[in-house]
């Protein structure tokens, strides 16, 4: 089974997340922080900080670990880890991705009153994601084991 280590980046700007819009007619369409793969030997939240980057032209300073995902399907399994993150500077560009297999088709900002319709990864993001935020975060928390939707 391969195996895969990611990183997320939960940005907050003005009381709004970062969210990425994935789409590929016929296969998936979803919301998610910008995130990615773990290169080489980065650290997490340098990977969380340059996949950020890649994905929305936006710089952030990862800080906190919030999340210890893991997901699976039929080629293998992925750990990911979501970092909390502050903004720095840049507007949304999401044309300069290096990745050429990515299907980012935009990103934008969105307020816990407004998230987008449809399927956002984490679901944790739709509700007790504000609440956390609010509380500090005491600790990092594991959310369940789950089958990837591509």
């Amino acid at each position: 089974m391969h195996h895969r280590i990611s990183v997320g980046a939960l940005v907050i700007r003005d009381q709004c997340l970062l969210l990425a819009h994935h789409v590929v007619p016929g296969k998936y369409d979803f919301w998610a922080p910008p995130g990615g793969g773990v290169e080489g030997d980065e650290e997490l939240s340098a990977a969380a900080e340059r996949e950020t980057f890649e994905e929305t032209g936006i710089r952030i300073t990862a800080h906190r670990l919030a999340y210890i995902d893991e997901l699976i399907d039929d080629s293998g399994r992925m750990v990911k880890f979501w970092y909390l993150a502050d903004y720095v500077s840049g507007e949304i560009n999401t044309h300069a991705n290096p990745a050429l297999e990515e299907a980012i088709t935009e990103a934008t900002w969105f307020p816990q009153t407004s998230l987008p319709p449809g399927h956002i990864f984490p679901a944790i993001l739709r509700d007790a994601f504000w609440y956390e935020l609010a509380t500090g975060f005491p600790a990092p928390k594991k959310l369940p084991l789950l089958k990837s939707i591509f």
